[in-house]
């Protein structure tokens, strides 16, 4: 074995190419305190798919040992992992199991979570990134026992998409898009501007030579025959000279495919997505991982059963861009990966700089959509339903906007 692995090593540095770096962190979650409060969560993929899913699964694990809760936890609930198994019908179990909370993960169960509430107005809900209880608190269509909340992610994709501009070196970024829809519109346009902004300001370079296109795939993960293969969208951004993928999904094939790129001693990055442990699946061409911490918003809804001061509310929850990875402040976070270079961190960090200041705002004009009509005016800001409910990609985006 040891013979093996040395040849390994001594192909690598006869061809040229870097060996990859294996390390992926061990997380050891705190001793849990009893308790006899639960909640309970619905979630869309499983709860280990290094995204949207695992995400949720650290913030109900971080509050279990925090805040004196237990929970359940039903994973994969989507027609092809659980055909025939409704959001009502779990919900049912979870109310019979004494859940004091129900947390419905997902904009895509929605309409589940939505019936479920309905039938048991008594027991409190959040359905996490959907719109439905916008921040002037009003209930939805009479549920006063439903919320909402979801994490600025568009600041986090800004920093995704000026650490792929500055690290680039063909000017060719691809944007792997799960479904189209406001919430991936905005996303994606998001990463687009940090990409633009870092491109000409910081880098010094054309704004009009840098490419940045998107390619959906139809869902948020795999679905074979029924999505585009997210490994294949990868591969063919990688093999046309894009040398940068950013991942828009809720699993690794764009990080896991960069890794097989550069052990083909081909040079090009991946940012991850969804999971501040994202990079791990290839992290020495990682450049980092925006992520979602619920643990404020898990937090939140939790206090407020506790304490019996229970209201209908929508929160759309910003970064902390003083501490991006406190637990606690910040709900959207940056995890930098080691696939970016020390001077493009610095330029990095100095662009979280000028967001925090002000100087950088998302979505401010001039901008126009990709159809070439005006979306913002010069020195003009958008406000948060113009983001929110954004109707096309922006101009100079590749990719379909419907």
């Amino acid at each position: 074995m040891y013979r093996i692995l040395s040849l390994i090593a001594l192909l690598f540095v006869l061809t040229g190419c870097a060996v990859p770096s294996m390390l992926v962190p061990t997380i050891v979650p705190p001793t849990p305190v009893p308790t006899s409060f639960v909640f309970c969560l619905a979630d869309v993929g499983p709860a280990n798919d290094h995204g949207w899913s695992q995400a949720h699964h650290i913030a109900a694990e971080y509050v279990k040992a925090h805040m004196g809760a237990s929970y359940l936890e039903v994973s994969s609930v989507n027609p092809v992992d659980k055909p025939g198994v409704t959001v009502p019908q779990i919900v049912n179990d979870f109310v019979s199991k004494g859940c004091k909370l129900v947390l419905i993960t997902a904009d895509d169960l929605k309409d589940g979570g939505l019936e479920a509430a309905a039938q048991h107005p008594d027991v409190p809900f959040v359905i996490l990134s959907s719109d439905f209880a916008w921040k002037d608190g009003k209930s939805y269509k009479g549920l006063a026992n439903v919320a909402g909340a979801m994490g600025r992610m568009e600041t986090g994709k800004m920093i995704g998409g000026c650490a792929a501009a500055l690290t680039t070196q063909t000017g060719k970024i691809g944007y792997l898009g799960p479904l189209i829809n406001d919430e991936t519109r905005r996303l994606a346009s998001a990463a687009y501007l940090g990409a633009q902004y870092c491109w000409a300001n910081y880098a010094k370079k054309d704004p009009t030579a840098l490419k940045f296109k998107v390619t959906w795939i139809g869902y948020w993960f795999n679905i074979p025959g029924q999505t585009l293969d997210p490994t294949k969208v990868a591969d063919d951004f990688y093999n046309n000279g894009y040398d940068v993928v950013f991942s828009g999904i809720d699993t690794t094939e764009a990080i896991v495919e960069a890794g097989k790129m550069n052990q083909a001693c081909k040079k090009v990055w991946s940012v991850a997505y969804d999971y501040q442990y994202g990079c791990a699946d290839a992290p020495a061409y990682c450049l980092g991982s925006p992520f979602f911490n619920w643990v404020p918003a898990y937090e939140k809804a939790i206090k407020m059963v506790q304490d019996g001061k229970w209201a209908a509310y929508w929160d759309w929850n910003g970064p902390d861009l003083g501490n991006l990875n406190d637990v606690e402040t910040s709900s959207v976070g940056w995890e930098p990966g080691k696939g970016l270079s020390a001077d493009a961190s610095k330029q990095l960090d100095a662009f979280i700089a000028d967001m925090k200041s002000g100087k950088v705002k998302p979505f401010q004009g001039p901008l126009n959509y990709q159809d070439g009509t005006v979306f913002l005016k010069n020195g003009e800001t958008a406000t948060d339903l113009q983001v929110w409910y954004l109707p096309q990609l922006l101009q100079g985006m590749e990719g379909s906007s419907k």
